[in-house]
């Protein structure tokens, strides 16, 4: 066995040949299923044979002659363990019923039915799913007076996501409110009272939530030696899948359970750490060899999906992190093509663009359910949904809604769709639903009385209740000044202006998180001129699939966020809107936040086996419906030229021109006058250098793009500019 092991030490069937050899496994795959003492960490590149490896780890342990009760096995989901010890059985030809396998929440379970007794719990204490949560928080929400004029108190589901991100972020409420969530800071004095009678409750009725699950087994690992003691001598030999999503109680249960023999393998890989808003921590598999000294690094470097050239591309992504384990990908797949990178004219360019080429693949042949496009945000493919729907192709959305399917999306939409159809009484019904002091009794009331054969007559003689009428006078006002508007752009203006209260006041837990959805609507109905095409375009059925992770609906292409791809796979990979404040997203801010946004690139990326598509617009619509222009990805402006090809375009921007090459000039500050003239003229600044003035901010003060500073405000009284032409 190459020296591995002594000599008559290696494992071995019944036949005295073992399952575990170079004939099923590379040499690093090999090494990683038989090193089995002292503490090993595998960085598993994508494609790589992660679970493959596992799996045979498992069935060596077995052969081995460790009992399957010494082994753990942890997991992110069950079925990932189940499907581990089903392969492995196989491989066997006999059960591995006996390991222990699962999540950490399972696992951890099974331990508190046993040990809970130490902590105030009986062996029959209840696991709160998510509902049950939110309930008992109601409940004593309802115990308190949160009353007072104004104050829009956070619902059960938000206060159940602020305490569940106290657990996995290891970090204070004060501090999460104070850093995510400052709209709610008003309220951390009563959200810090309910917390604490939330536990109190808890412990009372021996009930026990998901986080809790974690919490009290790390508390009996660590504040009770004996039980600790014991509950890690269970387990002599431990693994952990996917080691770059643990988070930091689940880092610290390792460790604990680790301790008294070291034998511990976790496998992942950092460059594919995305889960932070979840509460995943990178920095748990980078000091991975602090916390367990004399560790072991193992590089599973040969992927199995992907051509030489795509790899050639995710390598040159991930060399340009701050921190990293190194790893180069390689294939001994041969053939394929350099990505392609397409630089769009605008949103609507690169819709079309991925359309058409989305169409010629399977012209050529591909299976619809082989074609991914990705994106950084559920709402960056609205655009794109809508050039499909044109083009006839069938797609399934992951990992977002559809434009159609987000409640403030539909709002918006209603107050459109009754301008247009005035008898549209599903629309009439959501738009009264939103007024305060109105129920569905009421609503439907309204609705009854004033569809028919002049809707709009009916409605501005419709007697509102006193406690309503402010609101009801505000929405009729609104709907008959829209009806005066022939502009679908200046529709939505007039609507914004009278919606945005009602949205804030009806998602105040969220709204900064939704804004960003209306943002994009805007810029979506700014390009129709007439209400009827925007109302067709935008009705598109929601997709019907089976949305399991692996689940693919023949005859359908898949739009997936790269959060909801991780792990899986396709012929062809687009990547879309690959420009600064979309990818990265221009809510991260931090180095760590910026890094983390490198490695979404990377893990989409590597999702493509034969052809990947790397797109980003030139030109972006601002809130103000003009053309404003935008800088490409730092990602890809950082890639070594050679490894891509560019695509053939009609559009070509401004030159990008070293200021140090250009002959002097006389900067001079521009003169007084109509400052409209100056539009979309080329300037020189002596620091910025060359850009081009694209917005009149106000008299006497433009907005000037760039090419290598991006937007600048700059004022004409002050600054020396060269007017190029």
């Amino acid at each position: 066995m190459n020296g591995l092991f002594p000599q008559g030490s290696g494992p071995s069937t019944e036949s005295g040949h073992s399952l575990i050899n170079h004939d099923n496994l590379n040499q690093a795959q090999y090494e990683a299923a038989t090193t089995i003492n002292g503490p090993a960490l595998v960085i598993a590149g994508a494609g790589s044979g992660k679970t493959r490896t596992l799996i045979y780890r498992v069935a060596y342990l077995l052969e081995q002659g460790v009992a399957p009760e010494r082994i753990l096995l942890l997991t992110f989901t069950r079925k990932a363990a189940q499907e581990m010890l089903s392969r492995a059985a196989d491989l066997l030809a006999h059960s591995c019923a006996g390991v222990k396998s699962g999540t950490f929440h399972a696992v951890s379970s099974g331990i508190l039915r046993r040990y809970g007794h130490l902590l105030g719990y009986t062996p029959q204490f209840t696991v709160l799913d998510r509902g049950d949560t939110e309930g008992i928080i109601n409940l004593l929400k309802s115990a308190m007076d949160l009353s007072g004029a104004g104050r829009q108190f956070p619902s059960k589901r938000a206060i159940a996501n602020l305490f569940g991100q106290v657990v996995n972020k290891n970090q204070s409420l004060d501090e999460i409110i104070n850093e995510r969530y400052w709209h709610l800071s008003d309220f951390i004095d009563e959200l810090s009272t309910i917390r604490r009678d939330y536990q109190q409750f808890k412990l009372a009725h021996n009930l026990m939530d998901y986080d809790d699950l974690l919490v009290n087994l790390r508390r009996l690992l660590s504040e009770f030696p004996e039980a600790g003691a014991d509950i890690a001598a269970r387990f002599s030999y431990i693994m952990v899948d996917e080691y770059q999503d643990t988070n930091h109680i689940q880092a610290e249960i390792i460790r604990l359970l680790a301790r008294p023999h070291g034998n511990i393998m976790a496998v992942g890989d950092d460059s594919q750490s995305i889960y932070s808003f979840r509460g995943a921590d990178f920095r748990n598999i980078m000091e991975f060899p602090e916390v367990f000294p004399q560790t072991r690094i193992i590089r599973l470097e040969e992927n199995y999906r992907s051509t030489e050239p795509i790899l050639n591309l995710t390598n040159n992504i991930i060399e340009h992190a701050r921190e990293k384990y190194t790893k180069n990908l390689f294939t001994s797949i041969n053939g394929g093509e350099k990505p392609i990178i397409y630089e769009a004219r605008n949103d609507g360019d690169q819709a079309a663009y991925v359309g058409q080429h989305i169409a010629k693949l399977m012209a050529d042949g591909m299976a619809a359910e082989e074609i991914a496009v990705l994106f950084r945000s559920g709402f960056h493919s609205y655009k794109l949904e809508l050039e499909l729907g044109k083009r006839g192709l069938a797609f399934e959305k992951r990992g977002g809604l559809k434009l159609t399917e987000t409640a403030h999306i539909k709002d918006v939409i209603s107050y459109l769709r009754v301008v247009y159809n005035p008898n549209d009484s599903l629309a009439w019904h959501r738009i009264l639903l939103l007024l305060n002091k109105v129920g569905a009794k009421t609503a439907q009331r309204i609705v009854n009385t004033i569809t028919g054969d002049d809707p709009f007559g009916a409605l501005a003689a419709y007697k509102p209740a006193k406690s309503w009428q402010a609101g009801f006078t505000a929405l009729k006002d609104m709907l008959l000044q829209l009806l005066e508007l022939d502009s679908p752009a200046r529709q939505f203006d007039l609507i914004m202006a009278y919606y945005q209260d009602i949205f804030e006041r009806v998602f105040h837990d969220d709204y900064p998180k939704r804004q960003p959805d209306l943002e994009q609507l805007r810029e979506i109905i700014a390009e129709y001129n007439d209400l009827e095409s925007f109302l067709e375009d935008s009705s598109l059925d929601p997709p019907t699939a089976d949305h399991t992770p692996h689940a693919r609906e023949a005859g359908k292409l898949i739009l997936s966020t790269v959060h909801s791809a991780k792990g899986l796979e396709w012929e062809a990979v687009f990547i879309i809107n690959l420009a600064e404040g979309k990818f990265p997203s221009g809510m991260a801010k931090t180095p760590e936040e910026i890094e983390e946004e490198r490695r979404l690139l990377y893990v989409a990326a590597t999702r493509a086996k034969k052809k990947l598509y790397l797109v980003y617009p030139r030109m972006a619509a601002s809130p103000g419906r003009y053309q404003e222009p935008v800088l490409i990805s730092r990602f890809l402006d950082e890639l070594d030229p050679n490894l891509t090809m560019r695509a053939k375009k009609d559009f070509r921007p401004a030159p990008v021109i070293d200021t140090a090459s250009l002959p002097p000039g006389r900067p001079q500050r521009i003169k007084a006058g109509n400052d409209n003239d100056l539009l979309h003229k080329h300037v020189r600044h002596q620091f910025f250098g060359r850009g081009e003035i694209v917005k009149i901010i106000k008299s006497r003060t433009v907005q000037i793009f760039f090419a290598r500073h991006g937007q600048k405000i700059i004022n004409l009284d002050y600054a020396k500019l060269e007017i190029l032409d």
